[in-house]
């Protein structure tokens, strides 16, 4: 006959049981919706981006939410037409460039002269094709089969750029009433806290987002200066992909750093030597200079944990998990910040006050003895 004892343990095994199995189906279901958690994850950082923009515009241009969110997505999208403008025009003309010469450029390789000639000579390129010349012809096979699933992943990127914009439309439309709401279910006391928590958070995301669109924009710039002064073919180009790839953290700048010197060896081993300079002095300039005064303030992250959340996002998301690392890790610094903050006012709070001395008798002391 069961005692009580050995149903509550019964109880306590099933209920544990029951945790475990619901986290395990939450994770799984998580993971299944990783994709949608992507896209609404990069629209609530551009809503955050974003947001004290539409504010401003209530506050100073229009009174109604609705046209101070109208009036900020259209300046972000000339902006960011502009930009876009100031970039497909040199890159246009780089391309156009390109084309006219690549026939003139492969007649060059194949007779083993020009830059990529002699270097495609120097390493025996052309003789592993002789050697290779099955493998490669059924490497080329197989890359033409997945066309469609190319076309696949080229819509999917549109939808899910659409689908960004729009939540991130709609999340800052509706920020006033969604932060009322949030506000509504915290206790009084806890108000203070949570407006602080999230005013330091929204602080870090647009620190890091505006902060590494700036340092992109001066690293592609100046690439692109270096590139025209030293006489490199497709400096427009090139120095799209250095400002490219500088948006991925730790190894963005050394991809472009390599792109760069590349191209500029190909010209010339004196723009290449120019170009090395370049980035050498560029990168001490970013990494004590830019980064410090532009992002540190904001983010406030160790190398270390700027490194490990980086390698955790790749892993879980890609390049898009690494874009998105840091300013999660600046946010999960916000908010154990403020539970170290919580629990030692919690520790002061449960100690007993020291009150005053107690009164002395008054009169002369007797004297011992």
């Amino acid at each position: 006959m069961r005692t009580a004892d050995d149903r509550r343990t019964a109880r306590r095994v099933l209920i544990t049981v029951g945790v475990l199995l619901l986290s395990l189906l939450a994770l799984v279901l998580l993971y299944a919706a990783r994709q949608v958690l992507v896209c609404a994850l990069l629209a609530i950082f551009l809503a955050v981006t974003l947001n004290p923009l539409a504010d401003w515009a209530q506050r100073r241009v229009v009174r109604r939410r609705t046209l101070a969110t109208l009036l900020t997505f259209l300046a972000a999208l000339v902006v960011i037409t502009a930009v876009t403008a100031l970039i497909v025009v040199p890159l246009s003309r780089d391309v156009s460039r390109f084309a006219a010469h690549l026939p003139q450029t492969i007649d060059e390789i194949r007779r083993g002269q020009g830059p990529l000639g002699s270097l495609f000579e120097r390493i025996g390129v052309w003789h592993f094709t002789e050697r290779h010349r099955d493998e490669i012809q059924q490497l080329g096979d197989r890359l033409r089969t997945p066309t469609v699933q190319v076309l696949r992943g080229t819509v999917h990127a549109v939808v899910g750029f659409v689908v960004v914009v729009v939540l991130s439309y709609l999340m800052v439309l509706q920020a006033p009433r969604i932060l009322r709401s949030a506000e509504a279910m915290i206790a009084p006391a806890r108000r203070p806290q949570a407006r602080r928590i999230g005013r330091e958070s929204a602080h870090a995301v647009y620190g890091y987002v505006s902060g590494n669109l700036l340092i992109s924009v001066i690293c592609g710039v100046l690439t692109f200066g270096v590139l025209t002064a030293t006489g490199v073919r497709f400096a427009g180009v090139i120095a799209l992909l250095v400002a490219v790839a500088d948006l991925i953290p730790l190894i963005g700048a050394t991809m472009g750093a390599v792109v760069a010197v590349g191209a500029g060896f190909l010209h010339s081993v004196r723009a290449g030597i120019v170009v090395i300079v370049f980035i050498l002095v560029y990168q001490q300039l970013e990494d004590h200079l830019l980064q410090p005064v532009i992002m540190g303030r904001a983010v406030r992250l160790s190398p270390l944990t700027v490194l490990l959340s980086i390698l955790i996002g790749a892993e879980l998301a890609g390049i898009i998990g690494a874009l998105l690392a840091i300013p999660v890790a600046g946010i999960i610094r916000v908010l154990l910040h403020e539970f170290r903050v919580a629990q030692r006012l919690s520790g002061d709070a449960g100690q007993p006050e020291a009150g005053p001395d107690p009164p002395r008798p008054a009169g002369p002391h007797p004297r011992p003895g």
